[in-house]
């Protein structure tokens, strides 16, 4: 059995290939259904948003002797039936309760039921309002936000690549992973913070810098391309996806392995919701974030230059070179 030095050493000789540019119909057509699965998924499981996004009241209770997450819920109902009530354990001694908009009367009456299922003083019940207004701002920033960094990105790549296909492929590969990533959260009933928002924004931003790095290899590899290299243009970008690999494959396990570590931390031991908020979406992020760019970037770019008419006739001289080679030999 190859060492992963032997494997890497053989892909970046071109010994052993992946064929990502030559099967990249099939790449696509999976790649098309996770994204359209992915949107389709908010219409039958719509997408939990935090209370910072929809508004709302929010309780904490502190040092309960049993973090019992069905008495806030009971202690909620009793004085408001039929409230919407979302109930998280904080570490082992505290209990944060998230409800609907409440006036200031149920928000007292709430918290002097808290105190009392959970035998504490009212002073260790802390209750806080979050408008709907603020949680309006918050999504207009967050949108904003995302805007400007696919438009600095388009213009960033075109610039440094010198084309714009390279900036349209890599920006169809982020939409790809933010995309599959919101899908991975409305599946499983992740909420959608401001913290999450922000690994979004940190995983487009770890898609772009492993993007990079490929598209620079594939560069380096096209245009040293001339008629004595004997690769057409699509295998070369292929030569170069593979040649990047094990780049990528590191780097990933590099990037979820502590990521993954402080989501597990954050979330079953320390019950730090905006640590674990962020580190999940990095960590699903990071894994979709590599499948994109070996599978849809890298391959989309080789398509869209494979057209140009310079690069079909220089593909045909190639391959009709190596035609008559065989059949001369």
């Amino acid at each position: 059995m190859r060492s992963m030095n032997e494997l890497g050493n053989d892909l970046y000789t071109g010994k052993t290939s992946f064929p990502f540019v030559g099967r990249r119909r099939l790449w696509f057509i999976i790649a098309a259904v996770l994204v359209i699965g992915a949107a389709l998924v908010p219409v039958f499981r719509p997408v939990q948003f935090s209370i910072e996004f929809t508004g709302g009241s929010q309780f904490t209770v502190n040092d309960v002797a049993s973090p019992d997450q069905t008495l806030a819920t009971e202690a909620v109902q009793s004085v408001v039936p039929g409230a919407a009530t979302k109930v998280t354990t904080i570490g082992d001694d505290a209990v944060r309760v998230q409800t609907d908009q409440m006036t200031d009367a149920d928000t007292r009456a709430v918290t002097a039921a808290l105190a009392e299922v959970y035998g504490v003083d009212q002073d260790s019940v802390s209750s806080s309002f979050i408008g709907p207004s603020w949680g309006q701002d918050v999504t207009r920033q967050s949108l904003w936000g995302l805007a400007i960094f696919l438009a600095l990105t388009f213009m960033i790549l075109a610039i440094y690549f010198r084309t714009w296909k390279m900036s349209v492929a890599a920006i169809i590969g982020l939409v790809d992973v933010l995309v599959i990533t919101v899908g991975i959260y409305a599946v499983f009933g992740f909420e959608i913070s401001p913290a999450a928002v922000i690994g979004f924004l940190t995983i487009l931003s770890y898609s772009l810098y492993d993007t990079t790095v490929v598209f620079d290899k594939i560069r380096e590899n096209t245009h040293e391309d001339g008629e004595k290299s004997g690769r057409t243009f699509g295998e070369s970008v292929n030569l170069a996806v593979n040649q990047t690999l094990i780049r990528s494959i590191n780097t990933t396990v590099v990037a979820a392995l502590p990521t993954g570590a402080i989501l597990f931390i954050g979330a079953l031991w320390l019950g730090a919701q905006t640590l674990t908020d962020i580190s999940l979406s990095i960590f699903v992020g990071t894994i979709v974030a590599a499948y994109s760019t070996l599978f849809v970037a890298a391959p989309l770019f080789s398509l869209l230059r494979e057209n140009e008419a310079d690069i079909q006739a220089r593909d045909a001289r190639i391959l009709a070179a190596r035609e008559k080679a065989l059949t001369t030999a």
